[in-house]
């Protein structure tokens, strides 16, 4: 894990929230929109899948940004 100060932790995690999120979920959007229409629970799953899967490359960025600034 890859040690960055708290002060840019947060405004890396800024960035990802209000530019990389709006951008994925447009693109999830249309790639789901490019499949055949798939049965319900798939299609639930995939929509679970993906509303979730940004977030994991990520999850050093945020871990921490919530928490009191340390001193």
């Amino acid at each position: 894990m890859p040690h960055i100060p708290y002060r840019a932790r947060r405004r890396l995690a800024l960035l990802v929230l209000l530019v990389f999120l709006p951008a994925y979920i447009i693109v999830a959007g249309a790639f789901m929109a490019l499949l055949p229409r798939l049965p319900l629970l798939v299609e639930l799953a995939a929509y679970a899948f993906l509303g979730v899967a940004w977030a994991w490359p990520f999850k050093f960025v945020f871990r921490g940004v919530a928490a009191r600034k340390p001193d």
